[in-house]
């Protein structure tokens, strides 16, 4: 058994690119979409060229065009889709029932992973809105998969650190606080936080694993999961300064979304199931998932007092 060809839609965007970066590392052939749509955007165009340089292969197809998509993944065994589904950029999460259309009638897929990397969603039946629709579309598009017994693995990737470890989880920033900082409730609610490099490690590591057939893939390595103040206290210490901290209530914090603007709104509701109910640890992971540090013991993951020297 050589490794699995690789096809990442979407190769261009923040996980996207890692991926690519990670496939290509672990030594797969590896087949980047090119959208015939790119216009005038000379950035996504000279990362397409970078990755080929690299060693990719570009191949181009569109969504408009249902057989460019057959038989772009007739050419590979795994599909990797990383379209974005965050609100303040592009939001594109249920364009993939395209793509489960063309794998179902290309037949030769031995694994999807559709773009999952952040809460499980399955677990989240009960978000708020108007957060909830990133939920509700990820299942949409599990729903298809499924139904079309494609084999998947889903990959439940937490808290990006670029997103929630540079700024100490503070809103509307992404640079971290050297004065004052916000806890939300007591700050005791425990996260896990990754750096996306490491993300799309494991995520290439899962898809030749037997293990991970039709398996949720949570990344919790253990020394990341943390509280917000430990967070905090690992930044004061690399300053070597407390900073000032004052604390928002669970109501007034939901309060806070009147007035914002939708794509806020839904971060609101995705920070308030992150800080307050704890959404990415309050449970134990079952039969139907695997935690990826427990299998793959050799990545030498990043810490978060590591990834935040930095930015000192």
């Amino acid at each position: 058994m050589g490794k699995s060809k690789v096809l990442v839609v979407g190769g261009t965007g923040y996980v996207g690119r890692r991926i690519v970066k990670a496939s290509l590392e672990q030594g797969h052939q590896t087949y980047v979409l090119q959208r015939p749509d790119l216009g005038l955007d000379i950035d996504k165009l000279q990362m397409l060229l970078s990755f080929k340089k690299q060693g990719a292969h570009l191949v181009e197809a569109s969504f408009s065009d249902h057989q460019s998509l057959v038989d772009a993944v007739k050419l590979v065994d795994v599909v990797i889709c990383t379209m974005s589904g965050v609100h303040f950029r592009s939001h594109n999460l249920l364009l993939q029932l395209q793509l489960v259309e063309a794998i179902k009638v290309a037949g030769n897929v031995k694994r999807f992973l559709p773009s999952e990397f952040g809460m499980d969603p399955a677990l989240m039946g009960h978000a708020l809105e108007p957060g909830r629709v990133t939920f509700d579309e990820k299942m949409t598009v599990r729903k298809a998969i499924e139904d079309a017994n494609i084999p998947f693995t889903y990959i439940s990737a937490n808290c990006f650190a670029g997103y929630f470890v540079s700024n100490l989880s503070q809103m509307g920033t992404l640079l971290p606080p050297r004065d004052k900082v916000i806890l939300y409730g007591d700050g005791n609610v425990k996260a896990v936080f990754m750096d996306e490099d490491d993300v799309a490690t494991y995520t290439i590591k899962t898809i030749d694993d037997p293990r991970t057939l039709n398996k949720t893939v949570y990344l919790r390595p253990p020394e990341n999961i943390l509280t917000q103040r430990q967070l905090i206290e690992k930044w004061e210490k690399l300053i070597g300064k407390q900073l000032e901290k004052s604390s928002i209530n669970e109501q007034d914090f939901l309060a806070s979304m009147k007035g914002l603007d939708y794509a806020t709104q839904v971060g609101v509701g995705h920070f308030y199931h992150i800080f307050y109910e704890g959404c990415l640890t309050n449970f134990e992971i079952g039969e139907g998932g695997e935690e990826a540090s427990t299998l793959y013991p050799e990545v030498n993951y990043t810490r978060m007092d590591e990834y935040l020297k930095v930015y000192v």
